[in-house]
């Protein structure tokens, strides 16, 4: 039996470090290339054709989430397993929407790290059990404001950004971390179908969602 192929993710080195550890002492598993970011990760997957990512969510430049559609249209084979500190509905369901097949927080033990990756390599998911509560019903995109389910905490980030602040002043007006507001941001444009910043403030103004 061939070993598992793993692509790891994360802009801390002393984690990949650490992974890459944990699955040198099992023989079913291989790390074939390490990322620090996400554009870097999806042109190292089209060059190793890894079966599994191991993915960040908070990376520089191109965040998690866009980094795991990115590879799920460009590198279809490659299944993503999120591998993140964060365990929030605001992460979490837009990565599944994105179409990750696992999500991991950081912090599980070996065995789970190692029965995550054999399970999704194998065709299934795997989810932590602090998270699960977040994969059951719909995580889709719904048309309409009924159909942009914004979070409280989006609308508040949404209508900061419309005025023109950055995301550490946002930051430290809502008592969050810049990363937090930075996934809120790319959540926003998500959930509204857009790429900046720019036409995530034309497109709330035009469905009503913050006012001019």
């Amino acid at each position: 039996m061939s070993a598992i192929r793993i692509l790891l993710c994360d802009d801390h080195a002393i984690v990949r470090q650490g992974v890459r550890a944990l699955f040198g002492t099992t023989a079913d598993l291989r790390v074939v290339g390490e990322a620090d970011r996400g554009d870097v990760a999806v042109a190292m997957a089209l060059q190793l054709d890894p079966d599994v990512c191991l993915l960040d969510l908070t990376l520089p430049g191109v965040h998690g989430v866009a980094t795991a559609e990115q590879l799920r249209v460009q590198a279809p084979r490659t299944r993503v397993v999120v591998l993140s500190m964060h365990a929030a509905e605001e992460f979490v369901r837009p990565a599944l929407r994105a179409g990750v097949a696992g999500y991991l927080v950081k912090g599980a033990d070996l065995g789970e790290l190692i029965a995550a990756v054999r399970a999704v390599a194998a065709g299934d998911a795997y989810y932590s059990q602090s998270v699960k509560r977040w994969t059951a019903g719909p995580v889709g995109r719904v048309p309409g404001e009924g159909t942009h389910p914004l979070t409280a905490r989006e609308r508040e980030v949404l209508a900061a950004v419309a005025d023109g602040f950055t995301s550490v002043q946002i930051a430290e007006r809502l008592g969050i971390s810049a990363k937090t507001v930075e996934a809120h941001r790319a959540n926003l444009m998500e959930k509204l179908g857009v790429r900046d910043v720019a036409s995530l403030v034309r497109t709330a103004i035009r469905v009503g969602l913050i006012g001019v």
